[in-house]
């Protein structure tokens, strides 16, 4: 069981939007908080108070909204406001610890939002130990009032990282495939959102299928599967753009592309003459070279963070299972020996578990191991989950889920988000059906 106490240093954020830092104090002054517990067979969630920011108009909706991020952790429970006893109206004060004790919190966060004369939004927060009595960080921030909502996550991430010691995921996006129609005329589009849900947008008209997006560690870029010349092909789209280009025109088809932690080669299936086997690209060059060579079909291929290795899947052994290879190819070693059949491998981002999907008894999960094949574990499992995706902490996967509809045939598809103990799983809300979602990095700041 992994225990994660409060840090002693606080990481900072910083970023254009990022101003000063408000006296944190020693960690000496902030030991009254009790540890977190990130994996076991059961967790307390942490009772936290979140008061909503003084000043503008704005200071409501950046509590709420750092109020839900924490919660949708799992590791944290919001106390509802109208328990509160002591109503903050300058929180550069110190609250009244007394009152915070009696409604059992045991973090509390305070702050602001003020418009400036040049027309910038002030955002500053603290947070408390209750317990001890302490300023535990705080942190002021200079951004256009537009930006509000992302300042919201940031401060959410500030307390995740300061409470937890591992870093946050909620100043993230998500992209995916937006489903909409009849099953046998289902139009699939990109579309992005922040990690919440919200400032969603399509990338794609639906015109032609898109499949399988997967961002770029720059964030600026996604690969994606396309049939918009007929042949399933690699496309590269800015997302802020929306500029697109082909990746690549070879004369067969090429899918399951992925990025390499550097974003220079893009790693994909190449099927051709009636095989499949596993390519890399360099982004700047179009170079391509050959990872296996293979007469079994060698798909879905994931760097390891480092990018030294590939997870991929094969059923050269009779069956689909993961193997691993180096990332220039090779010799490849079988990891997976349960029963059923594996697809769809992603390494997590600390590099210490792999994620896959996996078919058995009539039936679709989402589980992880380690590298070396030890250590299987089934954390969603249902009538279909498929694809995982790390958040960038490497704490949290989101993946789809079909439900079976009255006749017992496929329905609707929808996103959700479970932890690495399979203990928290929570649907994440799309306008459509939704599927194959790929997580972003934190986003630059």
């Amino acid at each position: 069981m992994i225990r994660s106490t409060m840090r002693r240093r606080l990481m900072a954020v910083g970023v254009a939007l990022v101003a000063v830092l408000v006296a944190p104090l020693s960690w000496a002054q902030t030991r009254g908080l009790q540890q977190v517990t990130v994996e076991g067979a059961s967790a307390n969630p942490i009772p936290i108070a979140v008061t909503d920011f003084v000043g503008d108009a704005t200071g409501a909706q950046i509590s709420q909204v750092i109020s839900a991020d924490l919660e949708r952790s799992g590791l944290f429970r919001p106390i509802d406001r109208g328990a509160f006893i002591e109503r903050i109206s300058d929180p550069g004060r110190t609250p009244r610890f007394q009152d915070w004790r009696a409604v059992n919190a045991d973090a509390l966060v305070v702050g602001s939002a003020t418009q400036q004369a040049d027309g910038r939004l002030r955002v500053e927060f603290r947070l408390w130990d209750v317990a001890a009595g302490a300023q535990m960080t705080g942190r002021a921030y200079f951004t256009q009032t537009a930006n509000w909502r992302r300042i919201a996550h940031i401060i959410a991430d500030e307390i995740f990282k300061r409470i937890t010691g591992e870093d946050g995921f909620f100043d993230t996006r998500v992209v995916y495939v937006a489903e909409t129609g009849p099953g046998n005329a289902r139009v699939k589009r990109l579309a992005i959102m922040d990690q919440d849900g919200a400032n969603h947008r399509y990338l794609t008209d639906g015109r032609s299928l898109a499949l399988t997006p997967r961002f770029s560690p720059t964030l600026q870029e996604i690969v994606y599967l396309s049939y918009a010349q007929g042949t399933p092909r690699v496309y590269l789209m800015n997302v802020d753009t929306q500029r697109q280009e082909l990746l690549g025109n070879f004369p067969s088809m090429t899918f399951a592309p992925r990025f390499s932690p550097d974003g220079n080669r893009v790693v994909m299936s190449l099927a051709t003459d009636g095989n499949t086997d596993i390519y890399a690209m360099d982004v700047r060059s179009r170079s391509i070279s050959r990872l296996t060579n293979h007469l079994a079909i060698d798909t879905s291929p994931s760097y390891a963070p480092d990018g030294g290795r590939i997870v991929f899947t094969s059923d050269r052994g009779g069956s689909q299972q993961i193997y691993v290879m180096s990332a220039g190819g090779g010799d490849a070693q079988r990891i997976s020996f349960g029963q059923g059949r594996y697809s769809t491998p992603v390494w997590s981002p600390r590099g210490d578990y792999i994620a896959f999907t996996k078919q058995e008894g009539g039936s679709f999960s989402i589980g992880i191991m380690r590298p070396d094949g030890s250590g299987e574990r089934i954390l969603a499992s249902s009538y279909l989950d498929e694809g995982p995706t790390w958040a960038p902490n490497g704490r949290y996967l989101m993946f789809f889920r079909q439900a079976p509809n009255a006749g017992g045939r496929a329905g609707s598809v929808r996103l959700h988000m479970v932890d690495i103990t399979g203990r928290i799983l929570r649907p994440v809300a799309t306008p459509t059906d939704a599927s194959d979602p790929a997580w972003s990095p934190l986003i630059p700041q």
